[in-house]
């Protein structure tokens, strides 16, 4: 698969999950829409999908939406199918995606060296 397309199907992956936690599709009470999807990285041969979710709240919320989330992984991946346009969904594996607190950690220290 030509890594344009690689890249497009990561990009609606991405996008159709947002809209389901936005929508508030996914029942589970641990995903809030507190959430979001930063990124998603699709293997060459199309197996495996690593979900990356982050949040402005803490880490363990952060992963107790990971862990809701990986609860619901058959829902999402019937959804998908329904959605995408290709022969095999692939497996979705979530992770906790922890770039954004850090960097706003690392801003705050620049700034306390600054004063």
């Amino acid at each position: 698969m030509s890594e344009l397309r690689n890249k497009r199907l990561e990009a609606q992956i991405q996008e159709e999950i947002g809209a389901l936690i936005v929508q508030r599709k996914i029942k589970d009470p641990r995903v809030t829409a507190f959430i979001s999807i930063s990124r998603v990285e699709v293997s060459g041969d199309l197996s495996q999908a690593k979900v990356y979710v982050s949040s402005f709240e803490t880490e363990d919320r952060i992963e107790s939406a990971v862990e809701g989330l990986s609860s619901a992984t058959g829902f999402l991946q019937g959804f998908l199918g329904k959605k995408l346009h290709i022969r095999t969904i692939p497996h979705l594996v979530f992770k906790a995606d922890t770039a954004i607190k850090e960097g706003f950690d690392v801003t705050q220290k620049i700034k306390g060296l600054m004063d």
